[in-house]
């Protein structure tokens, strides 16, 4: 059962189940990295052998597996999919930034340019996880920066295939081509290149403790998005919120993991106690009501605080992956916000809505990390570079404060860089 709390009595560290379970993973992770470098394909076709018990003949998901994914996938889900992608583009499509010039008085030029970065790769957990909407969320995204390339990696079932969903979410979201590989094996495949799997500038995306590590581990050679930790949930509700739809929205995190934090604050005892009482109504009733009752009993609170500004407050220092505002009037405190991934806002915004359809992105900051960190955005797939363009007028009137400033670093010769173009025009 949820434990209840008055504000005070639990330490602000200890009300997010933050610290993951050590995985000894390290040098596995390593091992199965340096084995696909050097071996390639044959190291995949090895390893999904080994991990999902299935030997391929191709690793690359092939145009007619496409069309019998979209024959199978349910018409009613094809046309969800193609809805929730309009959503997500046209909140995406904002994101978009321009170059820009500023010009001096002397003719001198200063530049900023955005340039896509040209291949991404994309994980996307398989197997018995189907998850369509990150492909969307990770994918779209990309296109709108306009990635040359996106590839996408995914394990497969045991009958050797990738979910239809996963590969109909694929193709209304424009992946240029699929992989039917997954583990940390996959990332080095993306990381490094193989004969079959491209070599990648950036890698998104979720996935295990071994996909986690062996996106450390390339780090540096690819970019990546973030480490993802466990789920959270922190729903501040007032005393007039329905006990029923709070502790739905708890549970929708709560089933992810039990590892996942679940957290109500509210400014009413009386809600707190309904809504313990409706947890454990609803929790038998899940599909995944083991994960959930863990989830929950372990890591979830309920904390009962003086008024709202205090609930926003506790808000802002634990920075949330995903704040739920349950309340009459959202707008009025959603100025006071400063550190949340994604705000759910009013009676009637669930996060399962963000999740799938409303627009915004669903891979968000994780363990207090929104206090530095933001949504995966268009501007995750681009990258930007300067130029600097100085008439020679313009040149003469500064060359003089560039040498002395690079003498008061002791390096002199940038300083000469300046000072002999005037020295070869006397």
């Amino acid at each position: 059962m949820i434990a209840i709390y008055n504000y005070g009595q639990v330490d602000n560290n200890d009300i997010f189940a933050r610290m993951a379970p050590k995985y000894n993973v390290e040098q596995t992770v390593a091992d199965i990295i340096d084995d696909v470098r050097k071996n390639g394909d044959d190291a995949l076709r090895r390893y999904t052998e080994k991990f999902d018990g299935v030997l391929l003949d191709s690793l690359e998901v092939s145009p007619a597996e496409f069309d019998e994914a979209m024959a199978q996938t349910e018409p009613e889900f094809i046309a969800i999919i193609e809805k929730a992608a309009v959503n997500i583009r046209r909140f995406h499509e904002q994101q978009r930034r321009s170059n820009f010039i500023v010009e001096g008085e002397k003719g001198q030029l200063l530049g900023q340019r955005v340039i896509p970065i040209e291949k991404v790769g994309l994980y996307v957990p398989g197997g018995t996880a189907v998850y369509p909407s990150t492909v969307l969320m990770d994918s779209i995204p990309a296109k709108i920066a306009g990635c040359r390339e996106i590839v996408m990696v995914t394990p497969v079932g045991k009958n050797g295939k990738v979910s239809s969903a996963i590969l109909a979410a694929a193709r209304i979201a424009g992946v240029d081509r699929v992989f039917k590989i997954g583990g940390a094996q996959a990332v080095a495949a993306l990381a490094y290149g193989t004969e079959s799997v491209p070599k990648v500038d950036k890698i998104v995306g979720p996935g295990n403790a071994f996909v986690a590590e062996a996106k450390k581990q390339v780090f540096g050679l690819v970019s990546i998005d973030m480490i993802a930790g466990p789920s959270e949930i922190l729903v501040v509700a007032d005393g007039k919120s329905s006990p029923r739809s709070v502790a739905a929205d708890l549970l929708s995190q709560a089933e992810h993991d039990k590892l996942a934090s679940a957290v109500l604050v509210t400014d009413s005892s009386q809600l707190a106690a309904e809504v313990r009482d409706e947890l454990e109504r609803q929790i038998p009733l899940l599909e995944r009501s083991e994960i959930a009752r863990a989830s929950i009993d372990n890591n979830g609170k309920i904390i009962v605080a003086d008024n709202l500004d205090v609930a926003i407050d506790i808000a802002n220092r634990l920075a949330p992956e995903h704040l739920e505002l349950c309340m009459d009037n959202p707008f009025d405190y959603l100025e006071k916000v400063k550190n949340a991934g994604s705000v759910f806002m009013g009676r009637y915004c669930p996060e399962a809505l963000g999740d799938y359809y409303a627009g915004p992105n669903h891979t968000l900051p994780t363990g207090g990390t929104a206090r530095f960190s933001s949504p995966l955005s268009v501007d995750d797939f681009v990258k930007k570079s300067q130029f600097i363009y100085y008439t020679e007028d313009a040149f003469r009137d500064v060359a003089r404060d560039v040498d002395y400033f690079a003498r008061k670093e002791g390096l002199t010769a940038h300083g000469k860089s300046a000072t002999v173009r005037l020295e070869e025009d006397k």
